[in-house]
């Protein structure tokens, strides 16, 4: 009786529980999306009034939009049908398809002519017979595909007859019989769709990977139904519960990725990355439960929690540090939320010995901070204390530009995507030295993160960049690895 009554009750929770994960990776996805062309929009809209003026007059605002506005490739002006200025040519001619654009709107693209292998996502801003067409590029839209198909959901970006899957390949759409119940979610504000489902036999899949142990017991030991249904109840727990069991038990340790200078290559400081070391799954990183702790509030005691594992492990070797050694720790928008963070800072700074360790916070930007009389206190403390102020991964986020306006800011933190195409990739070539430029001429330092070559190493220096960080110089380590390459010469 416990089977025939337990097991179909299984079958029901297995499919409810796929749903309700493509229902969340679906909203989730589509969010991000809406973002992207929010930020689309808003260049489109600062140059329309440029259409239809020669192209020469044009072009200098329109690679201004490209290169200082997040997730946007290129801008081009058209007229009459025809594309006749864009950000990255300047003058051309080619004709504008303006029928091929879902709701005369949004066209996906599996490429163009500067990246035949990469899709573009294309935004248009119509306007009688001119518009502002602007570019984003496909491995955006790529990396939030891949973030939300986990184990048990396949997500899609569908616009007009055209589809993209987590593989970042553009094809035609057409429906796949070996889906189940798709779920398909259609932006308010855009011509596109997201469409969430589970391949086909996934729902069995997902029963003998979550439940098995519990069929089991239901078949052998009725008796101990009870039992069965309390282990299932404990894989049942959310990530929230996951990670706060998890924060309780001091499985969230900190990893030290080292920092050199520019110039001459000697380490200078580090950053400290957050790692999960779970006791079945092993080393989970951030990425992978950042974004959870954020949105369930977790994140403020997490980072807390980090900095009182660095002061334990770093503070006892103080004296084997490099002098003025920058310590890196990203805070984000719900740490700003009051004015506990200056604490936290003062007791982290009275760890080290006085002037020895530069402390550097640096903004994340998956949620917007916004300015507020607690905010502007609690950058002026900071400010006293000595803090540093940096914009990480500074051009693929929300609000890059208006934290430089609304906050006081020490230093950029250059992305790695802009880093990993230095020298090779046109386009990127031109927003890393834009921003590079746009540092100098506010006086900001310059960190260029995921250097993972010499040619990236050379580029950099060669332009000025006063700090590198990557695996060309050292990967995130826990503290004895750390200590013991401190002890060597970086390589040159």
């Amino acid at each position: 009786m416990p089977l025939l009554l337990g097991f179909p009750l299984m079958i029901h929770q297995s499919e409810n529980a796929l749903e309700a994960r493509a229902i969340e990776a679906s909203r989730f996805a589509l969010n991000h999306i809406e973002t992207m062309l929010d930020s689309a929009d808003l260049a489109a809209n600062a140059v329309s009034q440029l259409s239809g003026k020669p192209c020469a007059e044009a072009e200098r605002a329109l690679r201004l939009q490209a290169t200082s506005r997040p997730f946007v490739r290129s801008v081009n002006l058209t007229e009459n049908g025809v594309i006749y200025c864009t950000s990255l040519n300047g003058s051309v001619r080619d004709a504008e398809e303006a029928n091929a654009y879902a709701g005369g709107r949004l066209r996906l693209m599996a490429g163009n002519d500067v990246t035949p292998d990469r899709a573009v996502l294309i935004y248009r801003l119509p306007e009688k017979s001119k518009s502002v067409l602007v570019g984003i590029d496909g491995q955006h839209l790529k990396n939030i595909l891949q973030l939300v198909s986990a184990d048990f959901a396949t997500v899609s970006l569908l616009i007009g007859d055209s589809r993209m899957g987590g593989d970042g390949m553009v094809s035609e759409f057409a429906p796949n019989r070996h889906l189940v119940r798709p779920i398909a979610t259609s932006s308010r504000k855009y011509p596109f769709t997201m469409q969430a489902a589970n391949p086909d036999g996934m729902r069995l899949r997902y029963l003998m990977e979550h439940y098995l142990p519990q069929l089991g017991l239901l078949a052998l030991l009725g008796t101990l139904a009870g039992v069965g249904a309390y282990k299932l109840g404990l894989r049942a727990l959310s990530p929230r519960v996951e990670m706060g069991r998890a924060l309780s038990a001091g499985e969230f340790v900190p990893y030290y990725q080292p920092l050199v200078r520019g110039d001459d290559y000697e380490w200078c400081g580090l950053e400290v990355l957050m790692r999960w070391k779970h006791p079945t799954d092993g080393l989970i990183p951030a990425d992978l439960f950042i974004p959870y702790a954020e949105r369930s509030g977790l994140i403020v005691p997490m980072t807390e929690h980090l900095m009182i594992q660095t002061c334990r492990e770093l503070a006892p070797h103080a004296k084997r540090l490099p002098p003025d050694f920058h310590i890196g720790i990203n805070i984000s928008a719900a740490h700003c939320m009051d004015l506990r963070l200056i604490d936290q800072c003062r007791q982290f700074l009275s760890a080290f010995p006085a002037g020895s360790i530069v402390l550097v916070l640096e903004l994340t930007e998956r949620e917007l901070i916004e300015p507020t009389d607690v905010t502007d206190r609690l950058f002026a403390e900071l400010r006293g204390l000595g803090v540093k102020i940096a914009i990480d991964d500074f051009g693929t986020g929300q609000s890059s530009l208006a934290y430089l306006q609304k906050f006081h800011i020490d230093a950029l933190k250059i992305d790695r995507s802009f880093v990993a195409m230095a020298g090779s990739d046109v386009l990127s070539r031109h927003i890393l030295d834009n921003i590079i430029d746009l540092a100098n001429r506010l006086n900001l330092d310059v960190v260029a993160e995921g250097v993972e070559s010499t040619q990236q190493r050379d580029y950099l220096s060669e332009r000025g960049v006063q700090y590198l960080q990557g695996y060309f110089f050292g990967r995130p380590m826990p503290i004895d690895p750390l200590l013991q390459t401190l002890k060597q010469a970086p390589p040159g």
